[in-house]
């Protein structure tokens, strides 16, 4: 994609963030965040989503929240219009739908009155997303079949209000109050008062679709009493009618394996989205904690040794790869000196793990060999068995990996180069925010998926000086990460079976399952 000429106009996109769970925001809203030079976004956002937008792109809080705003409205709006007159591709997030009490239409107003171009880009309401994830339909064709959305915070500079508690307390089918939790018991007061039967069913949904949600049921009569003896605050959906009792049965996420567990992923920031994913897809309050950053090797007579081997891959019977990483960086530098895969000869390839063995085949090349258990020792078995006295094998790998597999082949009799091809770096910077997230708000487990996660994980903690929260779990991928973190002083909680992310992930569910935190 070409890049926006500064020269050109700036444009301002409203786009809606959904309810909370990023997996809610829309291609189109995807799309925009990842050419933003500017983003203002808002309380209510789920800063995850802030990830996609370019590192370059300015970013902007602007959040309010009950007693406490950032910004004025009126700044909001000028901050808009001056940065699109900028010429800037501005995308102001906005929790939700903009348009549905998001004051979207004011700042498109603003907009249109200074002549900027925008556009507006609808979201997901918790209105309906939201309560979706509660397990409540907003209709159901079995007791309504229609939705009345109103809210419960109206502008504080109306002499009175406009809501006709009485219409809302006759009109038929489901009624969503956004925003006004703190309201509850006077509006409650509002509709008995008007009518409406006091064993209505009510429910309020705090922090819709993320893994903080919290869900409250009662009815017209008991409902504000609740909320307020569960001290039950902003941000919330309330509901009311007979849809409510349809979450009994269509609860779905908060029944999730994983649901309310707060995870920190410490890999590196390219690899740690899949571990995230996956544990968000169970329940998890899952996040990155970048510990680590991949790059090549530096010193000359390293990338010498890389070269050379590279250069007379063909010449060896074996090729054995450790880690996606090594694949990685070994056939991008292969298919830069060789045009044919043919190139690489009669070695065979073995591979520890799947995750090493699928990336081996993104380059379209099998694997020979496979341990069953995914480490070393495992592999040096198989070798034993196939017999390797004069073959020569080539291991290229991480800078300062252990040395247990090199050393026993050749004590086999076998000739092996074990050249490092890349590096791995501690993180000082905290670009995802995971760092001031685990320093504010702690973990219920920390996963680890190498020694080296590990090691930089608390040098990095006691660089910044942050303490790990009680009961804290620490997990690890399998045996050498864990000897690593106990040559640390750190306390394994719980270690996979299996040695790659999908064990990880297995180990982790029946951990809470056991512990009978799940």
């Amino acid at each position: 994609m070409k890049k926006r000429s500064q020269s050109k106009s700036g444009i301002c996109y409203l786009v809606g963030a959904g309810p909370g769970d990023p997996g809610l925001l829309t291609m189109r809203g995807a799309e925009l965040l990842r050419q933003a030079e500017v983003v203002i976004y808002d309380y209510l956002c789920n800063p995850t989503l802030l990830q996609q937008a370019p590192a370059t792109a300015e970013k902007i809080y602007v959040g309010k929240s009950a007693g406490n705003h950032t910004l004025l409205q009126e700044e909001i709006n000028e901050l808009l219009v001056t940065s699109t007159q900028a010429g800037k591709l501005v995308v102001r997030l906005k929790g939700g739908d903009p348009f549905l009490f998001g004051r979207g239409g004011e700042e498109a107003e603003a907009l249109a009155a200074a002549g900027m171009k925008f556009e507006i880009v609808p979201g997901v309401t918790s209105a309906i997303g939201g309560l979706a994830y509660a397990g409540i339909p907003v209709t159901h064709r079995a007791s309504n079949s229609m939705l009345t959305i109103f809210t419960g915070h109206e502008d504080p500079s109306k002499k009175e209000s406009t809501l006709d508690y009485r219409a809302l307390a006759t009109i038929a089918g489901t009624k969503v109050m956004l925003m006004g939790v703190e309201r509850l018991g006077k509006i409650c007061e509002e509709f008995l008062a008007a009518g409406m039967d006091q064993n209505t069913p009510v429910a309020l949904v705090r922090w819709a679709s993320t893994p903080r949600q919290q869900t409250l049921t009662g009815t017209l009569a008991t409902i504000a009493e609740k909320a307020k003896r569960e001290h039950f605050e902003a941000p919330a959906v309330a509901v009311f009618g007979e849809v409510v009792p349809l979450r009994e049965k269509l609860n779905w996420f908060e029944t999730r394996p994983l649901f309310g567990k707060r995870i920190a992923v410490t890999r590196t920031r390219e690899k740690a989205s899949e571990l995230v994913v996956a544990l968000r897809n169970l329940g998890a309050d899952a996040y990155e904690l970048p510990t680590i950053r991949i790059e090549p090797v530096q010193e000359k007579k390293d990338r010498e040794a890389f070269a050379e081997a590279v250069v007379q891959a063909h010449h060896y019977d074996w090729i054995i790869f450790t880690s996606p990483n090594g694949v990685a960086h070994f056939f991008e530098a292969f298919f830069k000196l060789h045009q044919d895969a043919r190139e690489l000869g009669n070695a065979k390839i073995a591979a520890i793990g799947p995750g090493t063995a699928q990336k081996i085949k993104e380059y379209h090349f099998e694997i020979d060999l496979m341990p069953p258990k995914f480490v070393a020792e495992s592999l040096l078995q198989e070798f034993k068995k196939l017999g390797v006295e004069n073959l020569k094998m080539l291991l290229p790998r991480a800078s300062g990996a252990r040395e247990l597999l090199a050393v026993e082949l050749e004590n086999c009799g076998a000739i092996v180069d074990d050249v490092p091809v890349y590096q791995t770096i501690g993180v000082t910077e905290d670009a995802s925010g995971g760092l001031q997230r685990f320093a504010a708000e702690g973990a219920d487990l920390v996963t680890f998926t190498s020694g080296s996660t590990a090691q930089h994980f608390k040098n990095l903690l006691e660089k910044k000086s942050i303490s790990l929260p009680e009961k804290l779990v620490l997990a690890s991928i399998g045996p050498v990460t864990s000897s690593v973190m106990k040559e640390l002083g750190m306390a394994v909680g719980l270690e996979a079976k299996q040695h790659d992310i999908p064990g990880l992930v297995e180990a982790v569910v029946d951990f809470f399952e056991v512990t009978g935190n799940g």
